[in-house]
């Protein structure tokens, strides 16, 4: 289904393929008049709002059953100011995927779940320079924490496409 494309229910059009992954450019609490807060700050990677909240881009990997690859969702975690300098003084430092989880909460609404997602617990794992820290969602029977934990197919996959791409109002 993946290499074939799929008929998308939301718009009827046939797409080519079946994405793997998509990502949140701010966390769910940035606003764009944040941006002229000289105590707020966006960029690609960190996020901090009015010197207060702080937020770190992370990745949700879900695997994917029936699929020689993962699903991603690139979200959004809050973490504590220390847990946050902690991430910032490391950023560039080797070894750093050695450091212990840190606690956040995920700061990203992700658009195929009937709950919530805000404010989920997490445990954020940092990862080898370069590469974004994981997240993994606290055990609990939230649809998101099911899916982190058991998996889902390439069908689940299309209608989350389905849904991100084409969302209803």
């Amino acid at each position: 289904m993946t290499d074939e494309g799929f008929v998308c229910q939301g718009c009827g059009q046939r797409h080519e393929s079946v994405p793997f992954s998509y990502g949140a450019q701010a966390p769910a609490y940035w606003r764009d008049e944040l941006a002229d807060d000289e105590r707020s700050v966006l960029e690609d990677e960190l996020c901090i709002i009015q010197a207060q909240h702080y937020f770190i881009r992370a990745r949700l990997v879900i695997p994917v059953l029936d699929a020689g690859t993962d699903f991603e969702w690139g979200v959004w975690v809050s973490l504590s100011r220390d847990n946050f300098r902690r991430t910032v003084d490391l950023w560039t430092t080797p070894g750093r995927e050695q450091e212990p989880a840190y606690f956040g909460w995920l700061s990203t609404q992700l658009p195929a779940y009937p709950v919530e997602t805000l404010n989920l617990k997490t445990e954020v794992h940092t990862e080898q320079v370069g590469t974004r820290p994981h997240v993994i969602l606290e055990p609990t029977d939230h649809p998101l924490a099911v899916e982190q934990r058991t998996g889902i197919t390439v069908e689940r996959v299309q209608k989350i496409a389905e849904l991100v791409l084409h969302p209803r109002a």
